[in-house]
């Protein structure tokens, strides 16, 4: 009985690593036959669906921005700024200055991160320190990606929790080696989303301003100087984007390379037979 017990579970492994998690976690709830459903304090049915909410106020929105002052002393500007990033409860993430030999930085540029409530006033404030030249505001709205990880990780920790049941279960050697590699796929394609739920929370968390600090002497970037920082921070960013997508496959493809070796060892075995 408890054979069958566990060929039925091994079984239920299998299809759900071949389904997307929405699919994964109906076929767990339907089709684990009590396992599923003693792991699971409560069924999905006997919970009355809430839909999030998607008030103004209650909206993800990342915020970014970029000033540029100029300003009689860059460095004491710069201290200024350093002080008013403080008294927001944020704090300067980058920091850099040319020197203009004995008169001082001819300029600086600072990485600023702000508490988004507090933005706005911020980059008024930086907007003060001298005479404004230029200003850049931008916003992205994140709600339903956020929403979206958020139902994600829960259908993944409910598939992280089945499958650790049926692991406590399992008797014979061949069903644990098994189940520890779906249980070990499962966790790390977990701690993969909450990964990208953090990166998001901080983005929203903290807004960034760029400032350009400039001495009355500096020249304003040209355009074509412009356009080519403005493209390397596009670079910069898919290559973010690019990354998070390699670490989410990676342990798929690591799962998937383990068979194929298996498959070409023994296949030159057979050609030198």
């Amino acid at each position: 009985m408890r054979g069958t017990t566990i060929a039925a579970g091994l079984a239920l492994v299998l299809a759900l690593g071949a389904c997307s998690s929405g699919a994964s976690d109906q076929a767990e709830t339907s089709g684990a036959a009590g396992v599923a459903d003693q792991a699971a304090p409560q069924k999905a049915e006997d919970r009355p669906a809430k839909a999030p909410d998607l008030s103004v106020d209650q909206r993800a929105i990342v915020y970014t921005g970029s000033i540029t002052v100029r300003v009689d002393d860059v460095n004491a500007a710069a201290a200024r700024t350093t002080g008013i990033v403080a008294g927001a409860k944020g704090f300067v993430g980058g920091d850099q200055r040319t020197s203009n030999g004995a008169n001082g930085s001819s300029d600086a540029t600072l990485t600023l991160r702000v508490p988004a409530a507090s933005f706005g006033g911020v980059v008024d404030q930086l907007a003060g320190l001298g005479t404004e030249e230029k200003r850049a505001i931008s916003t992205e709205d994140v709600t339903e990606e956020s929403v979206d990880l958020d139902a994600r990780i829960k259908t993944q920790q409910a598939r992280v929790n089945s499958g650790r049941t049926l692991l406590a279960r399992a008797k014979d050697l061949e069903d644990l080696v098994m189940l520890e590699r779906e249980v070990a796929t499962r966790e790390s394609d977990l701690a993969s989303l909450q990964a990208k739920q953090r990166r998001l929370a901080d983005l929203t968390a903290l807004s960034t301003i760029t400032l350009v600090l400039l001495d009355p002497s500096t020249e304003t970037a040209p355009a074509s100087e412009s356009g080519l920082s403005s493209g390397w921070h596009g670079f910069l960013t898919s290559l973010n984007v690019v990354a998070v997508a390699v670490g989410f496959l990676l342990p798929w493809l690591v799962i998937l390379a383990i068979p194929v070796a298996v498959i070409v060892v023994r296949r030159r075995k057979a050609k030198t037979v």
